[in-house]
């Protein structure tokens, strides 16, 4: 886990971002926890509820967003959720239409392929893309 750490950390000084508490505990709660997070709950976790209050937290994710290190999901009239991008790593989530849950899809990516074919035939270089899929989970199904 700290080495993850530090690579974030590397990650958010290139892109300009200083190294404070706040900013290393938010990004070591979001490595600990393997689904996205709002920021209500990131802002009442141990790690950052005494650390500072829920308008810096907004801040630190609205600069993380802005620089591809946080992914921002979820339904735009609901609570937006977090979620840390990883190099080399990468999640697709399904997202409940009716009470906004999210959680990842446990499955290949499907376009992977398709995303190496159009870097190659039109030249793009760091190529990415975000799935999302939106239906009615199981529990407001019932």
């Amino acid at each position: 886990m700290p080495e993850n750490l530090d690579k974030v950390i590397e990650r958010c000084r290139a892109e300009g971002l200083r190294r404070t508490k706040a900013l290393e505990e938010l990004v070591m709660t979001l490595l600990e926890n393997s689904r996205p997070m709002t920021l209500a709950e990131l802002a009442e976790s141990p790690r950052l509820t005494n650390q500072c209050d829920k308008a810096t937290v907004f801040r630190l994710l609205q600069r993380l967003a802005d620089k591809g290190i946080v992914r921002r999901l979820g339904l735009h009239e609901r609570a937006a959720y977090f979620a840390l991008l990883l190099p080399g790593q990468h999640r697709d989530y399904l997202i409940c239409t009716d009470c906004g849950s999210i959680e990842p899809v446990n499955a290949p990516c499907p376009v992977h392929e398709l995303e190496k074919e159009i870097q190659f035939t039109t030249g793009y270089k760091n190529l990415y893309h975000e799935l999302e899929f939106f239906g009615t989970c199981p529990a407001c199904s019932a």
